[in-house]
């Protein structure tokens, strides 16, 4: 038969068993919907209004990209080194195909030849076991794909589906993770890193593997080189070009809260596609106000902190003797204790009352002395508890101060809330739900109902307005006594904030310094029933502020959200607007999914006579000019700027409401399981600053607004009141010579729930 007579019979008999493995395998082949009706896992994406992204969802990071958008240079980098003769070749590579099964059958290291089309069809329908039958399926979906799919349908399904590490799919989203940039703007050098990850993509990771990926870049190169696809000075250029690879870092703008808020609306409109089909969605957040917002509010819990005692040090470490092994055991450490953005975790090396020498998670050393020690004096007193006591192993926190100096802190338990709207359209502009989202991920703007104290009164105002109760109204700042009687319960004396008494004065001094005698006379005369009824026009629901006296010093519950709408309604001359998160949402073409716009306002929307709300804001505007807000229009020297204070019982809340006519925001600062802040803290000390912070930054640009006096007012003397109660004609006295009534049987029952007072 001869040597070629045996070459033919088993070349023919390799064919017979191939087609029939081919019969027996081709009818298996699975339809190719999952390639023809391409939807990639694509993750959802919260992006501010000004196109920044917020956040991320989803297990799989990816951008798709149709192939003409693709770079030239990101296509031939991946042909050179995975396919070079794929528009060459109808999806199987014959020789290689042979070569490689030549070499799997007498060699243990496997090898294989895989075109871009089959990495397709095993990539979408097959596993990654290394055996001949999922070979021979392999080819046989090639070889179907080939006849239904172009050849740049084929490469865009392959350079979209890849994984390339980092949790990354596809090249336009391993770009931007790896290097901080959209593909377009890809160079030789990175576009051969980005092509060798395919192959072993944890293996070639250029971060952490860096070595091992360059080597593997280079000869990339050189592929593109042979295949013509680069010049040699490209090439040169490509070989020296140092690659600088995007530094892994969080969302700078920290909308944590946002993001997590418009994933929840839009998982409960999609379910889990909204993790899967690519949405994007757009809020009405402003990145450069939630900047700002964020800020504003860390500052002003840690400037509370650093009036705090000192609860001591997170955790104690044993420091090793050998100095050269300090270093890898503070690491070691402070990886259970990381870094909270500006509050840095650090291990004590060396500690006396007058410095302490500190060493940080990226291995800096810090001496921390003078002002820098006071917040922790009593950790470092040589009779401090051992449970407080700062010294050499002890972890603890450090922030550098605005004139750059170094202080030792520690992480506040104290909590707090910001949230900044568009008065006309609900938009919120600006909102953090909390001091660290890491840490504690209730959102205290729409979930936290907490008492508002004095920044409730304002609505009790607005009541009494409607009832002939005008800004001259003298009311008696005196002492009141409620005689409980005979029911058991505890009797009643409300005080003020200071303890003082000013007598009789008039409605716009009572509220711009906050007096709670004069909030309760004014709800005992227009009645609690009817101030029930009257907040509800803000959008506060009646059954959370029961008709007790009480509701004068805002005993009542609310959230943070509910009071930003409750302001809106003076601030839009007496409109009230649903507040607003969502405005667009797209699928990962582009297409419009759902659209908000906003609504103008009309008369299905007021809630209370533009005379009202711009009475409210004449006497809002006494409360930042000379009252308990007074600092708002000094700091920001500008008149148009309205709001009040809020203090609760003990100090438990601490507020500031207020607003802009352009943008209102709301302030809130208290303990999560309600404790008192302190003698002296109140929303003026403590929430306002924070509402002046953030306003600097949003109002920079901001025209000043001046009030124009609706109809149906009328100025007499310098004040305002509605035509039918001008002077002599409305309330002019409340309590001027008259003693407190006795209380109700309902206001008896609810003494044990009454306030000390506030502001």
């Amino acid at each position: 038969m001869g040597i070629a007579g045996g070459v033919l019979a088993l070349l023919l008999g390799v064919a017979i068993c191939a087609a029939i493995g081919l019969a027996v395998a081709y009818p298996k082949i699975p339809e190719l919907s999952a390639l023809t009706d391409y939807r990639p896992k694509l993750p959802l994406r919260v992006f501010s209004s000004d196109g920044v992204l917020l956040g991320e969802y989803g297990e799989e990071r990816r951008q798709f990209v149709p192939i003409g958008q693709i770079p030239k240079v990101m296509r031939d980098a991946v042909l050179a080194i995975e396919d070079a003769r794929f528009y060459h070749h109808g999806g199987v590579d014959y020789l290689g195909v042979i070569r490689a099964g030549l070499a799997n059958v007498g060699e243990s290291r496997r090898q294989g030849a895989s075109t871009i089309t089959m990495q397709v069809a095993r990539n979408f329908y097959l596993s990654t076991e290394k055996t001949f039958t999922r070979k021979i399926y392999e080819i046989l979906l090639a070889l179907k794909i080939e006849a239904q799919l172009s050849k740049d349908q084929i490469l865009e399904l392959y350079m979209n589906q890849i994984y390339l590490g980092q949790r990354a799919y596809g090249f336009a989203s391993a770009s931007e993770i790896y290097f901080g940039k959209p593909l377009k703007n890809i160079t030789v050098g990175e576009a051969a890193m980005l092509a060798g990850l395919p192959k072993a993509p944890s293996a070639y990771n250029p971060i952490a593997n860096p070595a091992r990926a360059a080597k593997r870049q280079q000869y990339i190169i050189d592929r593109m080189f042979e295949n013509g696809f680069i010049t040699e000075d490209e090439r040169k250029a490509a070989h020296a070009q140092v690659l600088t690879y995007r530094a892994p870092v969080e969302s700078p703008i920290h909308a944590e809260y946002v993001a997590e808020m418009a994933r929840q609306l839009v998982f409960a409109q999609y379910g889990d596609e909204a993790y899967t089909r690519g949405l994007n969605v757009m809020v009405t957040v402003d990145s450069v106000q939630q900047l700002a917002a964020y800020h504003a509010l860390r500052r002003g819990i840690m400037d509370f902190e650093r009036r705090q005692q000192f609860r001591g040090p997170e955790a104690y470490i044993d420091l090793p003797a050998d100095p050269k092994a300090i270093d890898a055991r503070v690491a070691e450490a402070l990886a259970d204790h990381p870094d909270n953005d500006d509050l840095k975790a650090a291990v004590v090396l060396e500690s006396s009352p007058k410095k302490v020498l500190i060493a940080l998670q990226s291995g800096d050393t810090i001496t921390v002395t003078g002002e820098g020690l006071k917040p922790v004096t009593s950790g470092l007193s040589s009779k401090a508890d051992p449970k407080v006591q700062i010294r050499p192993g002890a972890i603890v926190r450090a922030m550098k101060t605005p004139k750059g100096d170094w202080t030792l802190t520690q992480l506040p338990e104290v909590e707090g809330a910001f949230v900044a709207t568009e008065p006309g359209t609900g938009a919120i502009r600006a909102l953090v739900g909390g001091f660290d989202y890491g840490k504690n991920k209730f959102n205290h703007v729409t979930q936290a109902w907490r008492q508002p104290g004095s920044s409730f009164k304002p609505f009790i105002y607005s009541g009494a307005l409607e009832k002939g109760f005008t800004p001259a109204t003298i009311i008696n700042d005196g002492p009141l006594f409620f005689d409980a009687g005979t029911t058991g319960s505890q009797p009643w004396e409300p005080k003020n904030y200071d303890g003082t008494f000013d007598g009789p004065i008039p409605l716009r001094t009572a509220l711009a310094k906050s007096k709670n005698m004069v909030s309760i006379r004014i709800l005992q005369s227009i009645g609690p029933a009817y101030a029930q009824q009257w907040i509800s026009r803000f959008g506060f629901d009646p059954d959370k502020h029961p008709p007790y006296l009480t509701m004068a010093l805002g005993a009542g519950s609310v959230t943070p959200l509910q009071m930003a709408g409750a302001y809106n309604v003076f601030a839009t001359g007496g409109y009230r607007v649903n507040p607003a998160l969502i405005t667009k949402v797209t699928d990962s073409r582009g297409k419009v999914l759902h659209e908000e716009t906003a609504r103008p306002l009309d008369d299905t929307m007021r809630v209370i006579e533009p005379r009202n709300a711009f009475m409210m804001e004449s006497l809002l505007n006494s409360v930042t000019r000379i009252g308990t807000a007074a600092k708002a229009q000094a700091t920001l020297k500008r008149p148009d700027v309205y709001g009040k204070t809020g203090t609760t019982n003990d100090s438990l809340d601490a507020w500031f409401c207020g607003f802009q006519p352009s943008l209102s925001a709301v302030v809130w600062i208290g303990y999560d399981n309600p404790r008192k802040l302190g003698d002296r803290e109140t929303g003026g000390g403590l929430a306002l600053p924070v509402w002046i912070e953030f306003m600097q930054q949003a109002l920079k640009d901001v025209p000043q607004a001046e009030l124009t006096p609706p109809d149906g007012v009328m100025n007499v003397g310098g004040e305002w009141y509605y035509n039918e109660f001008g002077p002599a004609q409305g309330v002019s006295g409340v309590g001027l010579d008259d003693k407190a009534p006795p209380a109700t049987e309902d206001e008896k029952k609810s003494i044990l729930d009454l306030f000390k007072g506030g502001t």
